[in-house]
């Protein structure tokens, strides 16, 4: 069976809300922030002012350090222009992220396998858009 490799692809320009600036200023400078609570204490992720645990509005930024597992995947085969996986990541803080998984033979891809943080730009050149974390293999 041959290997089936990543070939950059255009993603889809994400839909931006004020309340996250933070997060996308973030992003543009290749950090990851995710919110954690100060009254429970617990990560979560995709970024809300209200703890998905506790219902607290005390929540904060905090830099994720960019690391996770790979808790479960699918590979696209049937894409137009070339095929992608897209995956939930286990952050190494907790939460889990649904992300793209890219640079790397789509064919070695493992329920397990460490990945790290890399940022890839949204639209294409004719209408950029913000950087949007995925991750690729250690």
């Amino acid at each position: 069976m041959m290997a089936t490799l990543y070939q950059e692809r255009k993603m889809a320009i994400p839909e931006m809300h004020p309340e996250h600036q933070d997060y996308w200023d973030a992003a543009a400078e290749g950090r990851l922030l995710i919110k954690y609570c100060k009254s429970c204490e617990q990560y979560h992720y995709y970024p809300r002012n209200i703890c998905i645990f506790c219902m607290s509005d005390e929540t904060v930024w905090k830099e994720a350090t960019g690391t996770g597992i790979i808790y479960t995947f699918s590979i696209m085969r049937r894409a137009k222009p070339a095929p992608y996986a897209i995956a939930y990541v286990e952050l190494d803080e907790g939460p889990k992220m649904m992300t793209n998984i890219v640079d790397c033979d789509l064919d070695s891809l493992e329920i397990g396998q460490k990945v790290k943080l890399v940022f890839k730009q949204t639209g294409d050149a004719d209408n950029l858009g913000p950087y949007v974390p995925c991750f690729t293999p250690v």
